[in-house]
């Protein structure tokens, strides 16, 4: 071969590796940003629900990326998918975004809607990306040697029933004083609104307490039958379990039928400020369940109100939402995801870290009263310890009370459920799960 011919080939070899190193140096410099994608819903139906919850999701990120500089020196970065809380565009946006952008892998995802976490399952342990589901999703998730990706945190809907119930023992004076009440569920009928019958059948069983179930077909805004049934049957407290239009619906009919509103515990998604202020003035003296206390006066509240809101950069339209439900439910949100993002980057180093490296972080995640303190959260977000075999680590609930004009905490601290006593039948059940489908569950060892 001429020298000639060789020098140039040279010369091409050395400038096609330099067109090649151009992309792979900007790639990394872009992935040390943690992408984090959001599956929203901004429109639709629930809406007015979703729009706080992303405020307070947001303005957390805003206030690691700004104040605290990143996890680690990562900074976090995100784009959203609306969903409209359907599951075919739930899964749509899901499949959208799970490779990643700019480099960065997606560490966890986060679902916002019970029908598509479940119809996610399979998809996320193929994928290995972790989703989050606090205070929703697959109850029986709470086993992660069988649902190695899915992360019921916090307040599974077992322990929504059972700090009810534990709830309805303080008000009577004890656990033995719960034989012989009625206590009613009235619940959207829907799999999410009898998630929760098995587990109050086993405590009905095991308490001596009547187990009354009442139906509300979905949306819920006519609930003249149940509510006579109810004035009929006279139980002595009712559970709501609704969502969207059902909970202020049952408030109102509640009210026209004369039973004592201030005896109805309202679960979760029936326990924000969206919820009650359309009943108006009836409302006053409900109560709900929630692991999202609402209240500005928690540190890290008043941290974003310095950093965040008060310069501009909150994500909230409706000022009045500040530490609503809704937005510190966000707020918690956003302060699990970091935390194991954190913990991932203890093992992993301080990068962006996959989803397999997020999911060690959150089975090994340990949120102590200490750490809680040291990041603003104490008393907002109930302490916390994740395992293979224990995905939702927490188990408790507050209490809420409506006076007419905010929701005040009026349990002393956390209500704490019974897991001791049903974690064998979610454990019974997860196990059935992993026979139908033909899964080896994993050995629960440490990491």
């Amino acid at each position: 071969m001429p020298h000639t011919v060789t020098k140039t080939l040279r010369r091409l070899a050395f400038a096609a590796l330099a067109l090649t190193a151009i992309p792979l140096a900007a790639s990394a410099e872009e992935a040390k940003q943690q992408y984090f994608p959001l599956a929203t819903f901004r429109v639709g139906a629930y809406a007015s629900s979703g729009i706080p919850v992303w405020a307070g999701e947001i303005d957390y990120f805003r206030y690691i990326n700004e104040v605290e500089g990143g996890i680690n020196g990562v900074k976090l970065f995100w784009d959203e998918c609306e969903t409209e809380w359907e599951v075919e565009k739930g899964v749509e946006c899901y499949e959208r975004v799970k490779a990643g952008k700019d480099g960065s892998p997606v560490p966890i995802f986060l679902p916002h809607g019970d029908p598509i976490s479940k119809a996610l399952t399979e998809k996320t342990v193929a994928d290995k990306i972790p989703q989050i589901t606090i205070a929703y999703g697959r109850t029986e998730s709470i086993d992660g040697r069988v649902f190695p990706y899915s992360f019921p945190v916090l307040f599974s809907f077992w322990s929504e029933a059972s700090s009810v119930i534990n709830h309805v023992a303080e008000i009577e004076g004890g656990k033995d004083k719960l034989k012989g009440l009625k206590i009613a569920t009235v619940y959207h009928d829907s799999p999410y609104g009898k998630e929760t019958q098995v587990p109050l059948d086993y405590l009905a069983k095991t308490y001596g307490f009547e187990n009354i179930q009442i139906p509300v077909p979905h949306p819920g805004n006519e609930q003249s039958a149940q509510w006579a049934k109810i004035r009929q049957l006279k139980p002595d407290y009712v559970f709501l379990r609704g969502w969207g239009v059902m909970t202020p619906v049952a408030i109102k009919t509640a009210a026209k039928t004369g039973f004592p509103v201030d005896h109805i515990i309202g679960g979760i998604w029936s326990g924000s400020e969206e919820d009650v202020r359309p009943a108006g003035a009836v409302g006053k003296g409900y109560k709900a369940v929630t692991p999202f206390p609402a209240g500005a006066d928690f540190d890290i509240l008043k941290r974003l109100k310095q950093h965040v809101v008060d310069k501009g950069l909150s994500d909230l339209k409706d000022p009045k939402s500040f530490g609503s439900v809704y937005y510190n439910s966000g707020v918690i949100e956003a302060i699990v995801s970091v935390e194991a993002i954190r913990k991932a980057q203890s093992k992993f180093g301080n990068r962006p870290v996959t989803g397999e490296e997020a999911q060690w972080g959150l089975e090994n995640l340990k949120l102590d009263d200490a750490r809680l303190k040291e990041i603003g959260a104490l008393g907002l977000v109930q302490p916390l310890e994740l395992s293979i075999k224990d995905h939702e680590g927490g188990g408790a609930g507050k209490i809420l009370q409506w006076d007419g004009e905010k929701w005040n905490i009026v349990s002393n601290g956390w209500v704490r459920s019974d897991r001791e006593l049903l974690l064998p039948l979610i454990y019974e059940r997860a196990a059935a799960y992993a026979k139908e489908k033909g899964i080896t569950p994993r050995p629960d060892v440490s990491n």
